[in-house]
């Protein structure tokens, strides 16, 4: 009896630590980082002393709950700087950062978060932004991105992208097709006429 108490305590320890994961990558996706943390223990099913015994500060619960995020942003960054073609890189690492934005809200603050300018940004993420600018560099050598195209204007980027996770669900990947090929026609140092991707209805009684 007493030896398999220990085991239920610990079970029941790691069920309550995934509800407030849970309960936190959904309300970071649908407002963002600005939830209260007893918000997020009232959508868990569990006591704020829970949480605050599992997460002592937000900042540890952001790190978890969006660990795998930033994983898949760290590889994303690191294949576009692999190619060999650099605006071919860019353009792969554009679009899958607009996707991997489009589907959290509380994403692109997760990786900013308690930064509040560029330059704490580049000192704190200082390897990935160094793959990015590296990457930025060498399209610029080969003619393919504007020559005043600065670091800063990637995170605009992100930032802008924020919204698409307010998209309907519908088309929201379509809206971050849409929305980064905009972008790289903006990042491109010479204006193409290829066709961009379909258009995404996010108002659909707006036409043009």
């Amino acid at each position: 009896m007493t030896s398999r108490l220990p085991h239920k305590l610990r079970s029941d320890a790691r069920d309550n630590r995934d509800r407030v994961l849970d309960a936190a990558r959904e309300l970071f996706a649908e407002r963002g980082l600005d939830v209260p943390m007893r918000e997020v223990a009232r959508r868990a099913g569990v006591g704020p002393a829970t949480l605050y015994r599992r997460f002592p500060t937000k900042q540890t619960l952001i790190d978890a709950a969006f660990a795998v995020e930033v994983e898949q942003c760290r590889s994303i960054v690191h294949d576009g700087w692999a190619d060999p073609d650099p605006w071919r890189g860019l353009c792969r690492m554009v679009q899958q950062l607009a996707e991997l934005n489009a589907r959290n809200r509380g994403f692109v603050d997760a990786i900013t978060a308690a930064l509040p300018s560029p330059a704490d940004l580049a000192a704190h993420r200082a390897s990935l932004l160094h793959k990015v600018a590296d990457l930025c560099r060498r399209a610029k050598q080969a003619g393919a991105l504007r020559p005043d195209f600065v670091l800063d204007d990637m995170i605009l980027m992100l930032l802008a992208g924020r919204g698409l996770a307010g998209t309907p669900v519908a088309v929201r990947r379509d809206a971050a097709r849409r929305f980064a090929a905009l972008t790289l026609e903006a990042f491109r140092a010479s204006p193409t006429t290829a066709p961009l991707p379909p258009p995404a209805r996010v108002v659909p009684t707006v036409h043009g």
